[in-house]
C-alpha cells in the first residue's frame, strides 16, 4: 500500500515540478532576452544602446522590443542616433512551406538621426559602422526575410551650423520582402523594395527597385523620386554651403543607381522651378551675393519651362565613386539652351550594363 501511495504522489509531483518549471521559464525568458539584447548593444564599439522592455509570445514564435535606443558614447548632443519605438520579430510562418525558417520584422515608429557633430567625434573605442548594423542583427536570432518600416523618420541634423541644419524625412513607410531569397526566383534581383515619405518642403519621396541581399556586396538597381518640396526648406543647408536662400521655388531630385559586383552607376537629376534667390530681409552683402548667384542662374536656367537643372552622373566602385564634373556642367548648359529636364526618371541605367561594366573593370585589374 506505502508503495503505492508513493507511486501515486510522483504522478502528480513531476508534472507539477515540470509545470513549474516550464512557467517559471517561461516568466524568466522576457528578462533573458532583454540582458541578451542589452549586452549585444554594450557590446558595440563607441556606442550605447539599451532597450526599455521585451514581451515575449510563445505561441506565435514572436517577441516584441519596445524602445530600443542607441547613440555614441561621447555624443555632445541628447539625440539619439537610433529610437526604435515598437519592433516585432516574428518566424515568417509562410516561408515555413519553402523548407526555409526566417524572420519578418515590423517596426513602428523608428527613427534615425543622424547628428553632424555626434557622428563625427572619435570615441575612445573605434566606432565602426559595420558593428553597430551587425549588432542589430544579431538581436534578431534567424535571418530576416520580410521587413515592414510604418511611420519611420530619417534626419540629417547640424547643430553647429546657423541656423540649425534639419533635412528630414517623415512618415517613412517601407516595404522589404524576399530579402533571403526563401522564394527562388530566375531573376538575378529576387529582393523587392519599395519606401514612400514626406520630404522636407512637404515633398513627397519614392523609393522602389529590386536587390540580392544574399552576396556580400548586395547588387540592386533602385530608383527614387523627390517631388514637389518646397525650396525655402533647403535655406538653411544652402545658406550654410552656399551663402544663399530661397525666397520661393519647387524643388525636385530624380535619381537611379544600380549596384553589380561592387561596381555603381546612376545620377542625380535636381530641378528648381520658379525659384526666386533674393529675400527682402537680407543684409546688403547677402543679397549682392545672391544677385550675384541669381544673374547666372538667370542665365542658365530654361526660360520656357522656367527650371534650372542639371544631370550629375556617379560612377566607380563603392570604395571610390566620383562625380563627374564635366557632365554635370554641361547638362547645366544642355538644359538652359537645348531642351528642358523633364521631371521624370529617366530608365537610362540598366542593371545588365552595370554589370558588364564590372566584369570589365574586373578583367582590367
Amino acid at each position: 500500500m506505502a508503495k503505492k501511495k508513493i507511486y501515486k504522489r510522483k504522478r502528480y509531483v513531476i508534472p507539477l515540478i515540470i509545470l513549474a518549471l516550464l512557467i517559471g521559464l517561461r516568466l524568466a525568458l522576457p528578462y533573458i532576452i532583454k540582458n541578451y539584447v542589452n549586452k549585444v548593444l554594450a557590446d558595440i564599439p563607441g556606442y550605447h544602446g539599451q532597450v526599455e522592455e521585451i514581451d515575449l509570445s510563445l505561441l506565435t514564435g514572436a517577441y516584441t522590443i519596445h524602445r530600443l535606443y542607441l547613440n555614441k558614447v561621447n555624443a555632445g548632443s541628447q539625440i539619439p542616433f537610433l529610437h526604435f519605438e515598437k519592433t516585432n520579430i516574428a518566424i515568417e510562418w509562410s516561408s515555413l512551406f519553402n523548407g526555409r525558417i526566417v524572420s519578418e520584422i515590423n517596426m513602428t515608429g523608428p527613427e534615425m538621426i543622424y547628428v553632424f557633430e555626434d557622428q563625427q567625434k572619435e570615441s575612445p573605442e573605434s566606432a565602426d559602422v559595420e558593428d553597430w548594423t551587425k549588432a542589430l542583427t544579431d538581436v534578431v536570432p534567424i535571418d530576416i526575410n520580410k521587413l515592414e518600416i510604418h511611420d519611420g523618420k530619417v534626419a540629417f541634423v547640424q547643430l553647429t551650423a546657423d541656423p540649425n541644419i534639419d533635412l528630414h524625412l517623415d512618415s517613412l513607410e517601407l516595404y522589404a520582402t524576399n530579402l533571403r531569397n526563401v522564394v527562388r526566383q530566375e531573376a538575378q534581383l529576387p529582393s523587392n523594395l519599395s519606401a514612400d515619405a514626406i520630404s522636407f518642403g512637404g515633398g513627397s519621396l519614392h523609393l522602389e527597385g529590386q536587390m540580392d541581399l544574399v552576396k556580400q556586396i548586395p547588387d540592386m538597381d533602385l530608383a527614387l523620386t523627390l517631388e514637389n518640396a518646397n525650396a525655402v526648406a533647403l535655406n538653411d543647408f544652402t545658406d550654410h554651403y552656399a551663402g544663399l536662400d530661397f525666397d520661393q521655388g519647387n524643388f525636385s531630385l530624380y535619381s537611379e543607381m544600380a549596384i553589380a559586383d561592387g561596381y555603381m552607376q546612376g545620377y542625380m537629376k535636381p530641378i528648381i522651378k520658379d525659384a526666386k534667390l533674393i529675400g527682402k530681409d537680407d543684409a546688403f552683402l547677402e543679397t549682392l551675393w545672391e544677385g550675384f548667384v541669381g544673374f547666372f542662374k538667370f542665365i542658365l536656367k530654361n526660360h520656357k519651362e522656367n527650371t534650372l537643372a542639371t544631370k550629375v552622373p556617379l560612377e566607380g566602385d563603392l570604395t571610390d565613386v566620383n562625380t563627374k564634373i564635366w557632365p554635370t556642367v554641361t547638362n547645366i548648359f544642355k538644359n538652359a539652351w537645348i531642351k528642358a529636364f523633364q521631371g521624370i526618371v529617366d530608365d537610362d541605367i540598366e542593371f545588365k550594363n552595370v554589370q558588364e561594366k564590372a566584369n570589365e573593370q574586373k578583367d582590367d585589374k
